[in-house]
């Protein structure tokens, strides 16, 4: 007799181990022809799985939380296949599932291009149409490798062969197909019904550029083909707002291949990055952080103290000097444990919050930079605070006050909340890294908010809050973070002498709200999509004249404006005002501001907005209030 529990409580009993598959058809036969796989006892397994003990199971169908991954994994394969029907002798190596979609890495005697891609898809629905069994099969590992070479599959032979032997391995086939993989997968192939193939790339064997160059193949699959379109029209949407198209048509920022992964910023980009910077600022200000600066190299025996040199030197730059080794930051966090040692603090100084805009430097695979995105060169509105244990939560909880302000004032109001756990490759104890998530659970849960959380993703010396937020098409962007931190300030000495006169090391908290300032800008303008509120905006208003002899007046007008410490240009060339205007408002100016006699001889300005509003004439003083007024936060 095998007992399974279901989700709501109830228990079904079987004589014999039953299938998921058969569980499901206990229910109803509507839940049966909707299942794709299952999860027994947490773990995720395929739906001919016979669950030979009790247990506790959930049936995966569509609406399930797994389900979307399954669709995708077993999309790949189908890729796979088809792309071995069209073209014999195409070797499969790697077949993974990403973000939004999949990809699976090809062997072949000549690179895959874009005409490729609707004959391939064109197969993948035929063999939908066949309704293939997908079946799981189990080998040892070195039967495996004589099958896979056996077929001609020299790549997956040489994957498999660099597994233990003592391991079994799962193989799935679905026709003619068979590849490794360890599932699950949809019982068949009439499944898999809402997918698209995007594009085409050269990928080295085992990331390795010594390797073949292999041919990689990117797909995307959803639930259903309404999710489908919208992910697509998304995408469509997405390369509208491009921040690297955005930011050259509006003469923000550059890159250039003399320096990799790094920013030219113009003059709008830098007034736009002032703007943020500013902000900030003030923040820091009103939140009681002391701002500081730190050197930009250090010698090696600081990052080998704080941990950096084992956990993550792959990521830094280093130099050399008179004999000396030197690594460029990548993080601002020693630098301000270095500062807090200069001198002695007691409890009572506690907490202490130092802020810096603080310049890294990351040694980025040049595949993973992406315009101002992902960089090399980077600003943090950095800040850390030095606690006490017992006073974790009440910064925790104060911190999550002000990220939330902050993120509501640049236009972002769906943030959600992450807690990343500790990774495989870490400082300190279990029982130290239990202390510090605990304490960040609680500080949450003071706050009364919800949170997922995600084992692995946190840092070496402590695990973080991540802050998420949703720009105006749906997408999410991971920006802000909390980290707790209990490993550092022992490794670099860091102390205050409690009450009872004893010496501790305080609790480092690192935090940040927009995160790097590059990449926060590329979010800001594809958000708004080059449309940046007033507040934000690097030129607010320009002011026009019709013909040569208004040119005193508007820059006379220009002038007044500016001593309101609004962004203003006047535009005095001899061109018509028509296309001055069509100039500006392709340049996403706010506001243009038209001077001709009429306005000179009144004194006035006459307005209008970017998106063609006439405001009519005012005088320069409403005008300058009315900008004004506009660039408040969230104006």
């Amino acid at each position: 007799m095998v007992n399974i529990t279901l989700p709501d409580g109830s228990v079904r009993a079987f004589d014999a181990p039953p299938t998921v598959a058969e569980v499901a058809a206990s229910i109803g036969a509507g839940l049966a022809k909707a299942t794709l796989a299952g999860k027994v006892d947490g773990r995720l397994v395929d739906a001919s799985l016979a669950i030979t003990h009790d247990a506790s199971l959930e049936i995966v169908t569509e609406k399930h939380a797994d389900a979307l991954e399954i669709l995708r994994h077993s999309t790949a394969h189908l890729l796979a296949q088809a792309v071995q029907r069209l073209f014999p002798g195409a070797q499969v190596t790697i077949g993974p599932v990403i973000d939004n979609g999949f990809y699976y890495d090809f062997a072949y005697e000549r690179p895959f291009t874009p005409e490729d891609l609707p004959l391939i898809e064109d197969e993948m629905r035929k063999i939908v149409a066949e309704k293939m069994p997908v079946e799981r099969s189990v080998k040892s590992r070195d039967d495996a490798v004589a099958f896979f070479e056996g077929i001609g599959e020299h790549y997956k032979a040489e994957i498999i062969a660099s597994i233990p032997a003592s391991e079994d391995l799962s193989l799935y086939t679905q026709g003619e197909f068979t590849d490794l993989c360890r599932g699950p997968h949809v019982p068949s192939t009439d499944k898999l019904r809402a997918f698209k193939l995007m594009k085409v790339a050269g990928a080295y064997w085992r990331g390795d550029s010594n390797n073949a160059m292999l041919s990689r193949i990117y797909g995307t699959a959803w639930l259903n083909d309404k999710d489908l379109k919208a992910w697509l029209t998304q995408l469509e949407e997405a390369e509208k707002r491009d921040h690297r198209k955005i930011g050259k048509a509006l003469n923000l920022f550059h890159q250039q291949e003399e320096a990799p992964g790094m920013v030219f910023w113009h003059p709008r980009g830098w007034a736009l990055w002032q703007v943020v910077e500013q902000y900030m600022r003030g923040v820091y200000l009103s939140s009681g952080y002391q701002e500081v600066r730190c050197p930009q190299v250090l010698d090696v025996s600081l990052w080998k103290r704080s941990g950096h040199w084992d956990n993550y030197q792959e990521n830094m730059f280093f130099t050399e000097s008179e004999k000396r080794s030197y690594a460029v930051k990548p993080m601002n966090c020693p630098g301000h444990v270095q500062i807090f040692n200069h001198g002695l603090h007691s409890y009572r100084d506690l907490p202490i919050r130092y802020g810096e805009f603080g310049a890294c430097h990351r040694n980025e695979p040049s595949g993973a930079l992406h315009g101002i995105m992902r960089v090399r060169a980077f600003t943090q509105d950095d800040g850390h605070i030095f606690c006490t244990p017992e006073q974790i939560e009440s910064e925790v909880t104060a911190f999550h006050r002000q990220a939330m302000a902050v993120y509501g004032d640049f236009g972002f109001t769906d943030i959600s909340l992450k807690i990343a756990l500790r990774p495989d490759k870490r400082l300190g104890d279990d029982a130290t890294w239990d202390k510090a998530e605990n304490a960040l659970r609680a500080a949450l849960a003071a706050a009364d908010v919800s949170w997922e959380e995600l084992p692995g993703e946190g840092a070496f010396y402590g695990p973080k809050i991540e802050y998420h937020m949703r720009d105006s098409i749906g997408r999410a962007w991971q920006v802000g973070t909390m980290q707790v931190d209990f490993m550092m300030p022992e490794r670099l000495g860091a102390e205050y002498i409690d009450e009872h006169s004893q010496r501790q090391h305080p609790v480092m908290l690192h935090r940040a709200i927009v995160g790097s300032m590059e990449r926060f800008i590329g979010i800001l303008i594809e958000h708004h999509a080059g449309h940046l509120p007033v507040w934000l905006a690097p030129v607010q208003a320009v002011v026009m004249n019709i013909t040569d002899a208004h040119a005193p007046y508007a820059e006379k007008v220009s002038k007044a404006l500016l001593a309101k410490c609004l962004r203003v240009h006047a535009d005095l060339r001899n061109e018509k005002v028509g296309y001055k205007i069509r100039e500006h408002t392709l340049q996403r100016v706010p506001y243009l501001l038209v001077v001709g006699e009429r306005e000179r001889d009144s004194e006035m300005v006459a307005v209008r907005s970017r998106s063609g509003e006439d405001l009519g004439s005012m005088t320069v003083a409403d005008c300058a209030r009315l900008l004004s007024a506009r660039s408040q936060h969230a104006a």
